[in-house]
């Protein structure tokens, strides 16, 4: 299926949801009927932006138990001023595919192949939790069955390719996973063909137990690839050889985190970019600034190596004395900027009130940037909300809006967020799509400093292994 975002079901308008800043449109439905999902959803989006094309890719018709009827995806091939809308083939049931259901999208595109590329993580399948990759030759408006890159009981995969030509790995593509089955074990997976054949699955040197890896790759090929530790740590590790070896995961920060309220289902999953120079930027939601740890900030850390990272900062949406609880950040730098002049966007989620109730809490999105590299930041901006939790799908381990978001900058342009909004159902039908802020959002930046308050929390205890689709 593939329509045009002004069209489908008349339902893809500009508007501005209640209580929010920023006029939004919307770019997908869920069309499924099924009967294993909660329909009229649509969760975890991850967007990419390259030249004028930006493609998103999602779960639609979230299924409780885990995974979605399919994966849909937007993209615009106009910087962002339209889209087009439509689901991966050779998936699920629902799309010729073999699998029960499927989860976990995550977009890239191949520079040197021209190639867009979405990974996904299939459920229910017949051999397991596979890794799969789908690909796109003209722009990421139609895409072939997928190809599988990994087979097992495998979880939170993403994928990154190299695209600067003076790298010597221009053309390499990576898919980062973990195997459920040994402890969330981590492994890499390296493409040199476009996303078509996939090398054998590797492991980093050392202990590497972990999910919710994003791998971004500097200027002179090396893949850095910051992930969740079991040990309460965002930890990372690298390949300065194209992937044929992958060495022992570095300390980035141990994490402080709350629980949020609610029975909301969430994470410190990091997000990571890079800019220009190679700088790579990781965010992750932590409660080490404030008291008693009733709340969660955005925390920022830098590395210019991807070995050594800088001490993480508070990102100054707020006091650590306020009551709102951040957290699922998705952090984006334009990709011509770097340094003391790079160009951040950051999308998050937060409840305004940390201490609510399942029936109380009021979900909303927000976004901040900063135009030197993160030293000083813009007033926020709220994107949607509120929204109650009961306007959102169920799963096994809570409501779920996704386990991560993603912002794309163009190019001396403006920040992409597509990001799930929701609004009061209609019986047992949701009413919670796909939506992009109209004409994207200005990286503005401000003059409000990061922060480094004093630490006022403990590391929390190692957890157990866990699985998330």
């Amino acid at each position: 299926m593939l329509l045009p975002a002004a069209v489908v079901g008349g339902l893809f308008v500009a508007a501005s949801p209640a209580s929010a800043n920023v006029a939004v449109t919307q770019v997908s439905t869920d069309p499924f009927t099924d009967a294993q999902a909660q329909h009229r959803t649509e969760v975890e989006p991850d967007t990419f932006s390259f030249g004028s094309t930006i493609v998103s890719a999602f779960q639609v018709g979230r299924v409780s138990g885990g995974g979605a009827s399919n994966i849909g995806f937007a993209t615009s091939t106009d910087g962002g001023a339209t889209w087009t809308q439509g689901f991966l083939p050779g998936t699920t049931g629902n799309a010729g595919g073999a699998c029960g259901q499927i989860s976990d999208a995550s977009v890239a595109f191949d520079a040197k192949h021209n190639i867009w590329l979405i990974s996904s993580l299939g459920v229910n399948c017949p051999g397991g939790t596979p890794v799969l990759t789908s690909r796109s030759t003209d722009g990421g408006l139609h895409w072939s069955n997928p190809v599988t890159t990994a087979t097992g009981s495998l979880d939170k995969n993403w994928i990154v390719c190299d695209n600067t030509t003076t790298s010597p790995f221009y053309g390499n593509c990576y898919t980062e996973y973990d195997v459920t089955s040994q402890g969330d074990s981590l492994r890499m997976q390296t493409s040199t063909d476009g996303g078509l054949t996939w090398g054998p699955a590797r492991a980093p040197s050392g202990t590497h137990t972990g999910l919710g890896g994003q791998p971004v790759v500097r200027p002179d090929g090396t893949v850095v690839v910051p992930y969740e530790s079991l040990n309460n740590q965002i930890r990372s590790f690298t390949s300065t050889n194209g992937g044929a070896s992958w060495n022992t995961p570095t300390l980035v920060s141990s994490v402080s985190h709350h629980d949020v309220a609610g029975g909301l289902r969430e994470e410190f999953l990091p997000s990571a970019e890079i800019d220009s120079a190679g700088t790579v930027y990781v965010v992750w939601s932590d409660c080490r600034f404030r008291s008693g740890c009733p709340s969660n900030d955005i925390v920022l850390s830098k590395s210019a190596t991807g070995t050594t990272w800088s001490t993480p900062v508070q990102v100054p949406i707020d006091a650590t004395t306020s009551s709102v609880d951040h957290f699922v950040p998705g952090i984006g730098v334009d990709p011509s900027s770097s340094g003391s002049s790079a160009r951040i966007g950051l999308t998050y989620y937060f409840y305004p009130t940390a201490n609510c109730t399942a029936s109380t809490c009021q979900l909303d999105a927000g976004f901040i940037s900063s135009t030197n590299g993160g030293t000083t930041w813009s007033a926020a901006t709220q994107l949607a909300g509120p929204m109650n939790l009961s306007w959102i799908p169920n799963t096994s381990q809570g409501r779920m809006f996704g386990d991560y978001i993603s912002t794309s900058v163009r190019a001396g342009g403006n920040a992409y967020p597509i990001l799930p909004i929701a609004s009061a159902p209609s019986g047992s039908t949701f009413a919670m799509g796909m939506f992009a802020p109209t004409g994207g959002l200005a990286i503005t930046g401000g003059t409000t400093p990061t922060s480094t308050p004093a630490e006022a929390v403990a590391a929390l205890q190692p957890a157990v292994a866990v699985t998330a689709f």
